[in-house]
C-alpha cells in the first residue's frame, strides 16, 4: 500500500517542484538575457570608443603626413626657383664685357638695380687682380668695414675651380661684418671669359645669401614658414620669413648643388593641432558615430513626443469641429473640379440640404437656382482662372430646398495643403437677406429725406427770391411812380406843348422799368439754379461792366439816403470770368448793406461816403490770378460778438432783415474760387473784399466815377 501510494503522494509534488525549477530557470534564463544584453551595450561602446580612438590617430597621422608632404613640395619648388635664378644671373653676367670701362660701369649698375641679391660686381684679369668694381646702389659698400682682400682666398679659389671646371663656379660662404653693427653671409661665382679659346678675365659677383632668400624665394613662401641656408652640420648661414604658433615643428631640408659649392635648404613651419580632433572632418565623423548611439534612446523619446501629438491633434480637430458648428457664417471647400468635399453645419442650414447630399452632388450645386446653372458655371470658372478675384467677394443667389432664394456673399480663396500645393477653393458663404432688408429701408429712409431736402430748397428758394426781387422791383415801382408823377403834373399844368421832353422821360422810364423787370427775371432763374446747384456758365466780364450794371439801383438807393459813391478801377485790372448776375447781386448786397451802415452818421461833408474799389491782385513771379473788389463805408463799424455770426444764414442786426444777404455773398464767391472777407475801416466804418478769378481779356479802365446827391 505504501508503494501504491508513494508514486500518487509523489506525483503531485514532482510537478510543483518541476513547476518551481521551471521557473527558476526562466528567471535565470530572464537575468541572463538582461545580462546578455548590456553586455551587448558594453561592448558596443567599448568598440565605438575604440573606433573613435583609432579614428582620431589615424586622421592625426593623416594631417601631419599631409603638411609634411605639402612642405616638401613647397620646398622642393624653392630650390628649383633658386636654381633658375642663379642660372638667369649668370647667363646676364656672361654678357659682361670690358671693352669700355663706362659701357661695363653702367651695364654692372643696371644689373645690380634688377638683381638685389648681388650686392658686388668685379672685373678681374686673369692674374686676378680687381680692374673694375661695382657695388650696389641701393645699399653701403658690402665691404666697407672688412677690406676685400680678406676674402681673396675665396676668390681665389672659387676661379681656379672656374678654370678647371671649364666654366662658372661658387665659392664657400663667407661673414663680413657690417657698419650697423651686424653682418652679412656672402659667395662669390666666377665666372671666366674667353674671346676665341684665350682667358681675357673674370667676372666676379658676390651673392647676399639672405637677399638670395628674399628676392629669389619669397615668392614662394607662404605665411606661417621660414626658409634658411644651413651648413651640412645645421649652422644656420641665412633666414628669412617667421614661424608661426603651434605646437609641432615640421622642417624639410634639401641640396642646392652648385658648381663648388653645396648648400643646404630648409624650410619650417609649425602647426597647431588639436588636443582630441586634429581636424573638423574627424570631429564630424566622430560626431556622427556617436549620434549614431544616441538614435535609439531618441527614437523612444520620439515615439512618447508623437503620442502626445497626436493625442493634442485630435483635441485640436475636435475643438476645430466645436467651433465651426458654433459658426454663422457658411463654409465650403470645393476640389479643383468644382466638387464640394467639405461644408459645415452652418452651410448645410442655410441651403436646407444634408452635408451627405452636398458631398455627392457633383459639379452642379443643387442650391443653384435651375435657370441660373449655366451662368453660374460659367462664372465659376472664371473666377477660378483668375485668383485675384477670389479673395474680392461676390454677391450671388442660392436656392433653399423648399424653392426659395436668398442672396448671398460668396468670398473664396484657393486651398493650399501642407505641401504647398493648390487642391481646391475654400469658401465663406454670408447670407445677407437681412442687410438687403435693412438696405431697402435706409433707401425709402432716404427718399424720405431727398423728399424732405427738396421742400426745404423750395423753402430757401422762396426766401432768396423775396430777398433779390427786392431792389429790382423797388426799382420798378419808382420808375412807374416818377412816370405817374410826370404824366399828372403834365395834365395839370396843361403841358402840352411839352409833348416831347415829356415823351423822352417816360421813354427813359419805361426803358428802365423793362430792364429791371428782365433782371427780376434773370434773378430769378440765377437763383432757381444757385439752390438747385447747377453748374452756370461763365463768362468774361470787365470789372467796370459790373458796376456799371448796378450803378443805376445803386443811385436811386444813395439819392434817397444821401450817400456819395465813389467808384474806382485800377488801369491794369484784367477782365473777370464770373456768372455776372450773381456777382452783380452780390456787389448791390454789399454797397446796399454799407449805405444802410451809414444812417446813423451826420448828414453832408465826407461822413456818407462809399467806396467801390477794384485792383488786381499781383504775386512775384506769377501773371495776374486774381481781381479783388473792396466795398468800404464810413458807418459804425460791426460788433465784435456779431462778427461771429456775420455769415451765418437768418442772423441779422437789421429788424427788418432776413439775414440770406451776406450768406449768399459768401457762397456766391467761394463757388467761383475767390474768397469773402472784411475788416476794420480807418478812422470809422467797415471794408468788405471779394476777390474773382482773372481771365486773359483785359479792359481799359474808366477814370473814377462818382455819384453825389443833393
Amino acid at each position: 500500500m505504501d508503494s501504491r501510494a508513494s508514486p500518487t503522494a509523489a506525483g503531485p509534488v514532482t510537478v510543483a517542484g518541476l513547476a518551481k525549477r521551471g521557473w527558476r530557470q526562466l528567471g535565470r534564463r530572464f537575468r541572463g538575457h538582461l545580462r546578455s544584453r548590456w553586455l551587448l551595450w558594453t561592448m558596443l561602446v567599448l568598440l565605438l570608443a575604440a573606433l573613435l580612438g583609432l579614428l582620431v590617430w589615424l586622421t592625426g597621422r593623416y594631417e601631419a603626413s599631409a603638411v609634411q608632404s605639402r612642405l616638401d613640395a613647397e620646398a622642393l619648388e624653392v630650390v628649383s626657383d633658386l636654381r633658375n635664378g642663379l642660372a638667369r644671373n649668370m647667363r646676364q653676367l656672361q654678357l659682361l664685357t670690358p671693352d669700355k670701362p663706362s659701357v661695363w660701369s653702367a651695364q654692372s649698375a643696371e644689373l645690380l638695380q634688377q638683381r638685389r641679391e648681388i650686392v658686388r660686381l668685379e672685373w678681374r684679369d686673369p692674374q686676378l687682380q680687381t680692374l673694375l668694381g661695382q657695388d650696389a646702389l641701393m645699399r653701403a659698400p658690402v665691404f666697407s668695414r672688412t677690406p676685400r682682400a680678406q676674402s681673396a682666398a675665396d676668390v681665389n679659389l672659387a676661379c681656379s675651380t672656374a678654370m678647371r671646371f671649364e666654366g662658372a663656379a661658387y665659392s664657400n660662404s663667407y661673414f663680413v661684418p657690417q657698419p650697423d653693427g651686424l653682418g652679412l653671409e656672402l659667395m662669390d661665382l666666377c665666372i671666366p671669359q674667353t674671346v676665341s679659346g684665350r682667358l681675357i678675365g673674370f667676372t666676379v659677383a658676390t651673392y647676399a645669401l639672405s637677399d638670395m632668400l628674399v628676392e629669389m624665394a619669397s615668392a614662394r613662401l607662404p605665411r606661417g614658414y621660414a626658409l634658411a641656408f644651413t651648413e651640412a652640420d645645421g649652422t644656420r648661414l641665412a633666414m628669412h620669413g617667421q614661424l608661426g604658433q603651434g605646437q609641432k615643428l615640421y622642417q624639410a631640408q634639401l641640396l642646392l648643388d652648385l658648381p663648388g659649392n653645396t648648400l643646404v635648404v630648409r624650410m619650417e613651419t609649425r602647426q597647431g593641432t588639436a588636443d582630441l580632433f586634429p581636424n573638423p572632418l574627424s570631429a564630424l565623423v566622430s560626431s556622427m558615430a556617436l549620434a549614431l548611439t544616441l538614435v535609439l534612446f531618441l527614437l523612444v523619446r520620439d515615439m512618447r513626443r508623437r503620442q502626445k501629438v497626436e493625442q493634442d491633434l485630435a483635441e485640436a480637430l475636435a475643438f476645430r469641429n466645436a467651433m465651426e458648428d458654433s459658426l454663422s457664417t457658411g463654409l465650403r471647400a470645393r476640389d479643383l473640379q468644382g466638387n464640394i468635399t467639405y461644408v459645415n453645419p452652418a452651410f448645410c442650414k442655410m441651403v436646407g440640404l444634408q452635408a451627405e447630399q452636398l458631398l455627392r452632388s457633383g459639379d452642379q450645386a443643387p442650391y443653384w437656382p435651375p435657370e441660373m446653372v449655366a451662368l453660374y458655371s460659367r462664372r465659376q470658372q472664371d473666377r477660378y482662372n483668375n485668383s485675384a478675384v477670389l479673395r474680392a467677394g461676390h454677391e450671388s443667389v442660392f436656392q433653399r430646398s423648399d424653392g426659395t432664394r436668398f442672396p448671398v456673399l460668396i468670398m473664396e480663396a484657393p486651398l493650399i495643403n501642407a505641401q504647398g500645393r493648390h487642391t481646391g477653393w475654400m469658401s465663406a458663404v454670408l447670407d445677407i437677406s437681412e442687410q438687403r432688408r435693412n438696405e431697402d429701408l435706409s433707401r425709402a429712409s432716404q427718399d424720405r429725406l431727398q423728399a424732405t431736402a427738396r421742400l426745404a430748397m423750395v423753402g430757401e428758394m422762396a426766401s432768396l427770391l423775396s430777398h433779390e426781387l427786392n431792389q429790382p422791383l423797388a426799382a420798378i415801382a419808382s420808375y412807374a411812380n416818377g412816370s405817374v408823377n410826370l404824366l399828372q403834373d403834365a395834365l395839370q399844368q396843361g403841358q402840352a406843348a411839352d409833348g416831347a421832353a415829356l415823351a423822352a422821360d417816360l421813354l427813359t422810364a419805361l426803358q428802365r422799368i423793362s430792364g429791371q423787370a428782365e433782371r427780376a427775371g434773370k434773378v430769378i432763374r440765377s437763383v432757381h439754379d444757385f439752390v438747385r446747384r447747377r453748374e452756370q456758365p461763365r463768362q468774361a466780364v470787365a470789372p467796370q461792366d459790373l458796376l456799371d450794371a448796378i450803378m443805376p439801383l445803386v443811385a436811386l438807393q444813395a439819392r434817397k439816403l444821401a450817400v456819395q459813391v465813389i467808384s474806382t478801377v485800377a488801369p491794369d485790372c484784367p477782365a473777370v470770368l464770373c456768372d455776372r448776375t450773381m456777382v452783380e447781386q452780390v456787389l448791390l448786397n454789399l454797397v446796399r448793406n454799407g449805405m444802410q451802415a451809414m444812417q446813423g452818421t451826420p448828414t453832408g461833408g465826407a461822413h456818407r461816403v462809399l467806396e467801390l474799389q477794384v485792383h488786381a491782385v499781383h504775386s512775384e513771379g506769377e501773371s495776374v490770378r486774381w481781381v479783388e473788389f473792396s466795398v468800404s463805408d464810413l458807418g459804425q463799424g460791426i460788433d465784435p460778438a456779431a462778427a461771429q455770426q456775420l455769415f451765418t444764414p437768418f442772423f441779422t442786426t437789421k429788424a427788418e432783415g432776413m439775414g440770406l444777404g451776406l450768406s449768399l455773398c459768401r457762397t456766391v464767391v467761394e463757388q467761383h474760387g475767390g474768397t469773402l472777407r472784411f475788416e476794420s475801416h480807418r478812422p470809422q466804418g467797415t471794408v468788405f473784399h471779394f476777390t474773382l478769378p482773372a481771365t486773359a481779356l483785359s479792359k481799359a479802365a474808366s477814370p473814377t466815377r462818382e455819384l453825389s446827391t443833393a
